[in-house]
């Protein structure tokens, strides 16, 4: 059965947050905190997901203003389907919906570093954040 891509804004805290743990991501979100990860969904713009038949294998989380940069803050994909182009087709789907005058940026968890030059993303060469406080 082929992988099925969608746009789901209503995604369930719960199924997020089970594929953030079956790709390892849960190690840097508040995986725990159902009720703040139901607040990242409900205020991000575009929501894309990959099924495997019912099975949420995949999702791709970012804030854009639709016209000039899109900021994907969440790429997951279970361990289990991972190198098979999830990845690389969420990013693509995100991109698409953000338009493509919107540059498309993210922060690269460290173990996926080597990842993103793989599928043609280039690097940024400064940028500054301010940390969260909990």
């Amino acid at each position: 059965m082929p992988i099925v891509y969608a746009l789901e804004p209503g995604l369930p805290a719960q199924a997020f947050r089970d594929v953030l743990v079956a790709s390892t991501l849960a190690e840097r979100r508040p995986a725990e905190d159902l009720e703040r990860l139901d607040r990242m969904l409900r205020h991000a713009d575009i929501v894309v997901t990959a099924r495997d038949g019912e099975k949420l294998v995949g999702v791709s989380r970012a804030i854009t203003d639709f016209a000039y940069c899109c900021y994907l803050s969440d790429l997951a994909v279970d361990v289990a389907y991972q190198h098979q182009g999830i990845g690389k087709r969420l990013i693509g789907e995100t991109r698409a919906r953000a338009g493509d005058g919107a540059i498309l940026i993210l922060i690269a968890a460290p173990a996926a570093e080597t990842y993103y030059p793989k599928i043609g993303m280039q690097p940024i060469k400064s940028g500054w954040a301010i940390p969260r406080s909990r």
